[in-house]
This record gives C-alpha cells, structure tokens and sequence, in this order.
C-alpha cells in the first residue's frame, strides 16, 4: 500500500475512533514540541507536525491509533497488520 493511502486510512479510523488528527506547523512556536496524542476537555487528538515526512507521519498517527481499541471497528487488513507493530512495542498498561 502507498504511503498516502496508508495515511488515508489510518485517519479514516482516527474519525471512527472519534480521535482529530490535526497537522500543524511547530516551527515558529519556539518551543520544543512533539507530536503525538493529547487530550483536550475529553477529546482526544493526534497532532502531527506538517513539516514531518510522509512516513513519520504514519508513524506518528499508527502511534497515536494503537493506544485506543479498534477491534470493533472495521479496519482493512493492511492497515490493521502495520498497527499491531505498534501494539507489540506499547508497555503493558
């Protein structure tokens, strides 16, 4: 799978999983900024710094994903293969 279709999918389950995946641009804060999952008056976000690369960004949203339960929710099996690298790398909670 291409890495922009990848991404397409993996933001789709963002919305089903009702998680916003946000890109922003982290340069002109002045802070050191990472991205990743954060939450907000109960609503969770994936905020993905836009200057990252393609891949990265997967990385980081795939990161943000395998925090949350999607067995119930309908994920295309490529998709749901490359996010169980990253269940595998998760400490147990």
């Amino acid at each position: 799978m291409k890495p922009e279709q990848l991404y397409q999918h993996l933001k789709e389950l963002a919305d089903k999983l009702g998680i916003t995946v946000s890109e922003q641009n982290f340069r002109p804060t002045g802070l050191h900024v990472k991205s990743g999952l954060c939450k907000v008056k109960n609503n969770d976000y994936c905020i993905i710094d836009k200057h990252l690369k393609p891949n990265r960004k997967i990385e980081v949203l795939a990161d943000c994903l395998a925090q949350f339960p999607h067995d119930t929710v309908y994920v295309v099996p490529a998709v749901r293969e490359y996010l169980e690298r990253f269940k595998s790398h998760r400490p147990s909670q």
